[in-house]
This record gives structure tokens, sequence and C-alpha cells, in this order.
């Protein structure tokens, strides 16, 4: 039986997901209403396959299948998300995810792509697939890999999210002035100056949504 972890912080989706996926024989082990929740409970659970919504509070579907293929690494990652655009995809491909599944076609497809997943396979909603196989064709299409660090991210998504920097070190145990210190680095690598550029660039990759 394939053992499943469920993360999304919209606690009907995960119940209409959780309902769908034991009636066709699944083995639900967790559920998380955040990133932070979805990387522990994939280090401790230890889950074949982990479907991740791509928009959570705190980390993101992205970061967070980052986080679970070190803290679990024979746990293979399903992203789920209303987003199919080029960026989204190939930062999804880049963090180790194996499937990247559109919302609107879940339902008929999720039971799939778990299966494929777990024998080791890629599983691609099909308008995924054009995109994933003009990225290759053209190069140049292809969006730069980001140049933060995995915790950079996290507090870009943070401030994104509209988190103070006093609110962002207690949300992550650290010290405000080295919460500061990763907002200064950001602004520098970024080469952005204010917040509005940051979460402008945050929406561009993903990290947050409009």
């Amino acid at each position: 039986m394939i053992r499943v972890l469920l993360a999304d912080d919209h606690q009907l989706v995960r119940q209409g997901l959780r309902s769908l996926l034991e009636r066709e024989g699944f083995e639900i082990v967790g559920e998380a209403a955040d990133g932070h929740q979805a990387v522990a409970l994939a280090e401790q659970l230890r889950p074949d396959v982990a479907v991740l919504d791509l928009g959570m509070p705190m980390l993101n579907g992205i970061d967070a299948a980052r986080a679970i293929a070190k803290a679990s690494p024979r746990t293979c990652s399903i992203l789920l998300t209303m987003y199919g655009e080029s960026q989204y995809v190939l930062e999804a491909m880049r963090a180790g995810c194996r499937g990247y599944l559109l919302k609107t076609r879940a339902a008929s497809d999720l039971v799939q792509a778990i299966r494929e997943v777990a024998s080791g396979s890629v599983y691609l909603s099909p308008g995924v697939s054009e995109t994933v196989v003009q990225a290759c064709v053209d190069p140049k299409s292809t969006p730069p890999e980001d140049p933060l660090t995995p915790r950079e991210r996290q507090i870009l998504q943070l401030i994104a999210e509209g988190n103070t920097t006093r609110e962002i070190a207690q949300q992550l145990n650290i010290s405000f002035k080295t919460a500061e210190s990763h907002r200064n680095h950001i602004m520098k690598k970024l080469d952005l100056h204010d917040v509005a550029g940051l979460v402008r660039y945050a929406i561009q990759r993903g990290l947050v949504h409009t």
C-alpha cells in the first residue's frame, strides 16, 4: 500500500483529497496545514509520496519539497497547483518534485500521478508537459536559477506575506539581528531596495500569490 502525506492550508481540500485517495486504496499517514509542518511530518513518518499545495503559508510547496528531499530522501513529492507557468514548473523540478499537477485536473489525475511517482516515474499534467518541452527546446525561455538560499527564500516569503522583521525572528526562532541580516543580504543579492520590489520578486518566483 502506498503511504501518502497531504499538505494544504485548506482543511476542506485535505478532507476531499483524503476521501478520494482512501477510496482508491492509499494510506493517508498524515496531514499538514503549512510547509513547515509538511517537512516535519515527512521526516517523522517517511511517506512514499507527499502531495503538496504550492501556495502554503510559512513555507511554500516548492521549498517544502526541497526540504523533504533532504529530510526524507525516499519520499517523492507531487506539487498541486493552479499555476502552469514555466517558472513554477521549472522551480519545482529543480527542487526535486517528481510530479506537477494542475488543480483543474486533480480529481481525475491525482491517483495516476501518485502511482506513477511511487513507482519511480515522473508525472506532469498535459499542459505542463508542453512547458517543460519548450524550456528544453528554447533554453532562453528558461528563467535563471534563484540566487537565494533556502533560508533566504523562506524569509522572503514571510516578508511578502506581510511579516515584520521582528515577527519573522519570532516565527523562525532566530534573533532579530539575524533576521535583519538575512533581509539585507536578500536585498543586496537581488539588487532591490524596498519591500514592494521584494514582494514582486516573490510573486514572480511563486513564493506567494496575488
